[in-house]
């Protein structure tokens, strides 16, 4: 039986990957990247890293994402774990926007809304391994072509995601994108969920987290921002020291799921983020990364999820911090725009930094 199963899931990809634009075949893997006791493995189903393993302070290695075994789960994954969203991250009011006098329809893949690209966005489409570098600092390199009208999106747009050990314990991710033929809005964003305990370890409310971030962009009953910048001093959503998640997050319904709006002087070049740690392993994650925003989500949909190992996912059993573009930006002329035009580039840099 499991080699039907096997059978019938590489004929699927292989279906999958000849529907668009007529290209070439594409095998579906797992790739790890290794330096010394830490382990990063990554798929080119939706570009995604499905495995991060760490010491903790004790030597105890670990498994600090959310996942699945096997390829198979990921094709339906709704919780999009560890994967490369886009070509627009986070959601898109009324799935429509207008750009140069015209105006977009996209997919509606969250309500009345367009959510990470729509349902088939970046997360759900094979991408091409373009490069394999082995040696002291590891890396893979994953392409894929959008093509126009791709979910609704206007123009072709070529992708590049580079995930890379940079240093030790150093964690590289690059995105870039060049739109080719016309503008379009390009905000990606990686979604992987992390529980610095253990992925089947419980909840991360102990974990305490510091954000570098004094603004938020509020949002309605639809998680749609309203346009608004507000300050975050004296409300739940402040991080601006470090606390547990758990601390105040009765004070927020259902969880955080918000952009923070990330101190500097501008959208360019590094920011510190973000910094998790947590307590009994001693595992301390930094988040610096090149863009405007982060949106600090708590896993407030999971319930019952079947995961890597057995595990069961339930409601904050990891948390995300995904560097994005601001959300809806292109309904907010206020905001940051994200709109790449046609022969410019997108540029999107992202490190993570793990000690324990």
């Amino acid at each position: 039986m499991a080699k039907l199963s096997l059978v019938f899931f590489l004929l699927l990809m292989a279906l999958l990957s000849s529907t668009c634009n007529a290209t070439p075949r594409k095998r579906v893997g797992i790739y790890e990247l290794k330096k010394g006791n830490f382990s990063v493995k990554v798929t080119n189903w939706g570009a995604t890293i499905t495995s991060v393993i760490l010491p903790d302070s004790k030597g105890n290695l670990a498994d600090v994402v959310l996942g699945f075994d096997g390829l198979g789960p990921y094709i339906n994954n709704s919780a999009y774990f560890g994967a490369l969203v886009g070509r627009v991250a986070n959601r898109i009011a009324g799935g429509r926007f207008v750009l140069n006098g015209t105006v977009y329809r996209l997919f509606r893949n969250s309500g009345n809304n367009t959510l990470h690209g729509g349902h088939r966005g970046f997360s759900h489409v094979i991408w091409t391994v373009k490069e394999i570098v082995g040696g002291d600092f590891p890396s893979i390199t994953l392409y894929y072509h959008s093509f126009n009208r791709e979910q609704g999106f206007p123009g072709d747009l070529d992708v590049y995601v580079t995930y890379s050990i940079s240093g030790d314990y150093h964690l590289s991710v690059t995105m870039h994108g060049k739109s080719l033929t016309e503008a379009t809005p390009v905000n990606l964003a990686q979604h992987s969920y992390w529980n610095l305990r253990g992925h089947n370890r419980g909840t991360i409310l102990s974990h305490t987290v510091q954000i570098f971030a004094s603004r938020i962009t509020p949002v309605d009953a639809y998680l749609i921002p309203t346009g608004r910048l507000t300050p975050v001093r004296g409300t739940p959503y402040d991080f601006l020291k470090p606390e547990t998640v758990g601390s105040r997050i009765d004070r927020v319904p259902g969880g955080y799921d918000i952009n923070y709006v990330v101190d500097g002087t501008d959208d360019k070049g590094w920011r510190r983020v973000a910094v998790v740690g947590e307590a009994e392993t001693g595992r301390r994650m930094e988040v610096w990364a090149d863009q405007p925003g982060v949106q600090f989500y708590t896993g407030n949909f999971l319930a019952g999820m079947r995961g890597k190992g057995g595990a069961v996912y339930e409601k904050h059993a990891a948390l995300c911090l995904e560097t994005q573009g601001f959300p809806d930006a292109v309904n907010h002329p206020n905001f940051p725009s994200q709109v790449v035009p046609a022969g410019e580039e997108y540029h999107h840099n992202m490190l993570f930094k793990f000690s324990f």
